[in-house]
């Protein structure tokens, strides 16, 4: 997608709000035969002979307009333009009473959305489309940052998405690590990985149990940017990094199985928002690890009923070894937070079903430690338009994952999965620095599209995460 600003050509869009009339015959048109209102994301297409077709797009009540409503939206009017063979379009922008850089950002999104593939097979792409933005209002030099900001986060949004597509015969602990040392070097980010042996000098018991089971041996990959020398605070991330699980011999169903590869999410969240950063030269200080390996079954892996140890040096009674990603957290989330002294910290994990139960593929399951940097993270999501819920972070439920032989269960049971597995995790934060989980479970691979969001591989994240350490100034 090209994108120019303050310029025109093109299908001339009208954005118009529900209930009003604009000077058009184009409109009179649309109103008689289309029933066309303004109702938000309303769409009519009115093709001529001679010069550029128009589009009427409904906006609704502009007083109710959210940000996630113009993405859908803009998606659903590239979508149009494809359909109909357009490759260039004029954008001229309406007083929406939203800040205009913010209104540019979320156009900009839905467009660019349709252009993410993820495909094994040949398929025609549809041209390239030709965006002739101009806004309602603004300085232009303050609407450029916005609009290299949006550019550099989905930049990272679709890295995230072709690591967490690819299939295990292709992304596996040692292949992604590599991926990551090949695209976060380029954009100024320090990658180091530890092999195996290096693992196990470490004394993480936990992550090297759930890798035993599989031949590809497991990485553990650090990330640093180191954008804000002004600053000393490090925000730290953490993310899942099972690139296959077939749930050892707690054995998923043959269904459950297919689409394993996708068990790294919470690694593809993080490493994208890596990239996003460093590709922006983003005011921010970031540290993110990743524990990767396979949950396979074979006569060297772990088993129910095993007693295992943990860098923190907690031990873990294992009574499901499907319940494998909270393991290999536990390592991940004690190295970063006593190792590495990040000042705060956030996981992202695909870590369980339950989540879907309760939130579907609408919203991320969360749980803090401190109120004060959840909200924080909250308002960054808002902006990045990816729906978070948070859950109780009651003691009471810590209960479910009591052992009597060791310190810990990797499981509580059914009753309250999203919560016992997230309070698990954060049993191994040192030092009792601010923490939010995110368990991504249900929002890092859809079933179907939703919105302006792809079926499959989401990113979701990215952004949030990305407007948490690097705030984006008032409008």
């Amino acid at each position: 997608m090209k994108f120019n600003l303050n310029k025109k050509g093109g299908v001339k869009v009208h954005f118009v709000p529900k209930g009003e009339s604009i000077d058009s015959p184009v409109f009179v048109w649309a109103k008689e035969h289309e029933k066309f209102e303004g109702k938000g994301g309303q769409l009519v297409y009115f093709p001529k002979v001679e010069g550029e077709a128009e589009i009427l797009l409904g906006v609704g009540d502009v007083e109710e307009l959210s940000l996630y409503d113009l993405r859908a939206w803009a998606k659903k009017l590239a979508k149009l333009l494809q359909s109909k063979g357009e490759t260039e379009v004029e954008l001229s922008l309406i007083d929406l009473k939203v800040c205009n850089r913010k209104v540019l950002m979320a156009i900009y999104e839905g467009f660019r959305q349709v252009e993410y593939r993820f495909l094994k097979k040949e398929e025609e792409v549809p041209a390239e489309i030709t965006v002739n933005y101009t806004a309602f209002k603004g300085p232009e030099e303050k609407l450029m940052e916005g609009l290299n900001r949006i550019q550099g986060q989905l930049d990272g949004v679709f890295f995230a998405r072709d690591l967490v597509n690819e299939t295990s015969n292709v992304i596996y602990p040692e292949t992604l690590a590599q991926k990551a040392v090949e695209n976060l070097s380029e954009v100024g980010v320090n990658v180091t990985v530890y092999d195996k042996k290096q693992i196990e000098e470490m004394g993480m018991e936990a992550f090297l149990s759930v890798g035993k089971g599989s031949d590809n041996e497991p990485r553990f990959i650090v990330m640093e940017y180191k954008g804000n020398p002004d600053s000393k605070e490090v925000t730290g991330l953490v993310g899942k990094g099972l690139t296959y699980d077939s749930g050892g011999y707690s054995i998923k169903t043959p269904g459950g199985m297919v689409t394993m590869h996708c068990d790294m999410g919470g690694a593809g969240t993080v490493i994208g928002t890596m990239y996003a950063l460093g590709k922006t030269k983003a005011k921010a200080n970031v540290t993110a690890v990743v524990a990767a390996c396979e949950n396979l079954i074979s006569g060297h892996a772990y088993k129910t009923g095993d007693i295992i140890s943990s860098l923190s040096g907690k031990t873990i009674e294992v009574v499901n070894t499907d319940a494998e990603g909270r393991i290999t957290l536990a390592d991940a989330m004690y190295y970063i937070t006593n190792e590495l002294k990040v000042d705060r910290v956030i996981d992202l994990a695909t870590l369980t079903g339950a989540v879907l139960s309760a939130l579907g593929e609408e919203y991320t399951g969360a749980l803090t430690n401190n109120q004060e940097f959840f909200d924080n993270f909250q308002k960054a999501a808002d902006l990045a338009g990816e729906k978070v819920w948070q859950l109780p972070n009651d003691e009471a439920f810590k209960r479910g994952y009591k052992s009597k032989v060791a310190d810990f269960k990797n499981s509580g049971g059914r009753n309250a999965g999203t919560i016992t597995a997230g309070q698990f995790v954060g049993e191994f934060v040192a030092n009792d620095i601010p923490w939010i989980h995110l368990d991504i479970a249900g929002t890092a691979y859809l079933s179907k599209e939703n919105a302006y969001l792809p079926e499959l591989a989401t990113g979701v994240h990215v952004k949030a995460l990305y407007n948490l350490v690097a705030p984006m100034d008032e409008c």
